[in-house]
């Protein structure tokens, strides 16, 4: 399948690139500006009082910078984290054997914690709210549980799916915190940050034009950047102008919007298929041949968030600026 440049849910950069890109501190960090307020304030609480840092929580759209928080969280603490991602932990011991590392303060990340089974999680609750660990050891009649205390830790848990975690998890976190699409200005500082990790000449045009089409993602955003710049080298000595910057994404399939093929594809389903809408979420997966969880995820927050499709209790539906986007005539106000 055709790689998709504005799936904020692929990784952009191998691991050593995506740390030089990654700022360290909360001042360094762009966007996201009642979220880091907040955290400021809490992580400064908790350094006076000589505590660990209560229970944090990150949700939002992929690519936001959730993993980027927490590894700052660590950094302002001054103290060791380890990451871990929820689909990984197939079992109890999995999660208790991470648990039983951990020194006092420290951060334990879990990426996609909506992922983690039901069985797996229940290891957590005690974890989390006395510090301590139950362990069933034994088989049939021996079995018998052994408490293992635990230092004082912070959880980090991100998610994409908030109302996927169960009520039991949710209360523990302390700290909830919503990251939300970034603007094109703020975009535009992280590709002006990125143009200068790279030393790479762009000219201002050409940042807001990537900015624009970034979908609101700094994820998005690096990579489209760094295509960008490929196109910039072989052609034109490696300066970003705006004419290359337009030249490239256009060819890359991104039209002015951020908008690609999988995009349109996904309005043409709603219009054409299914006359504007409503339309199920499955019907609407079945058509286009991609899993339901990948429509919620990945295509539909943005979207939505644009204002190209509405959701109703009957399904979803295209917008008019859904059928300006496809050049259709919109005739629904007629029979609405």
């Amino acid at each position: 399948m055709k790689e998709r440049l504005v799936d904020p849910e692929v990784e952009a950069f191998d691991k050593e690139e995506e740390l030089s890109l990654r700022p360290l501190k909360l001042t360094e960090y762009i966007g996201q500006k009642e979220a880091k307020e907040m955290l400021d304030v809490y992580i400064k609480a908790a350094l006076k009082r000589n505590e660990s840092l209560d229970h944090v929580l990150l949700y939002g759209p992929p690519g936001l910078g959730k993993t980027t928080l927490a590894q700052i969280i660590a950094n302002e603490l001054g103290v060791n984290i380890k990451v871990i991602s929820g689909p990984s932990v197939e079992r109890s011991g999995d999660l208790a054997a991470v648990l039983t590392t951990l020194n006092e303060g420290d951060v334990l990340f879990i990426d996609e914690i909506h992922r983690l089974p039901r069985y797996v999680e229940e290891v957590l609750y005690s974890a989390m709210e006395d510090y301590v660990l139950d362990i069933m050891v034994g088989k049939d009649n021996q079995t018998r549980s052994i408490r293992v205390n635990l230092p004082p830790f912070t959880l980090v848990g991100a998610t994409t799916r908030f109302g996927d975690l169960s009520s039991p998890l949710r209360d523990r976190f302390g700290v909830v915190l919503r990251l939300n699409y970034y603007t094109n200005d703020e975009l535009a500082e992280i590709v002006k940050r990125t143009a200068k990790v790279y030393d790479a000449k762009i000219e201002d045009a050409a940042v807001l034009n990537l900015a624009r089409r970034s979908r609101g993602t700094p994820r998005i955003a690096n990579r489209l950047f760094r295509r960008v710049r490929d196109f910039a080298d072989v052609i034109n000595d490696g300066v970003i102008s705006n004419d290359i910057c337009s030249k490239a994404l256009t060819k890359l399939g991104i039209d002015d919007d951020g908008l690609d093929y999988t995009d349109y594809r996904y309005l043409r389903a709603i219009v054409e298929t299914f006359n504007g809408g409503p339309v199920g979420v499955e019907s609407l997966a079945a058509t286009i041949s991609e899993e339901v969880s990948t429509i919620e995820d990945v295509y539909e927050p943005y979207l939505l968030q644009e204002g190209y499709i509405k959701r109703s209790n009957r399904g979803r539906i295209a917008t008019e600026k859904a059928y300006d986007k496809l050049n259709v005539k919109y005739l629904k106000g007629l029979f609405s």
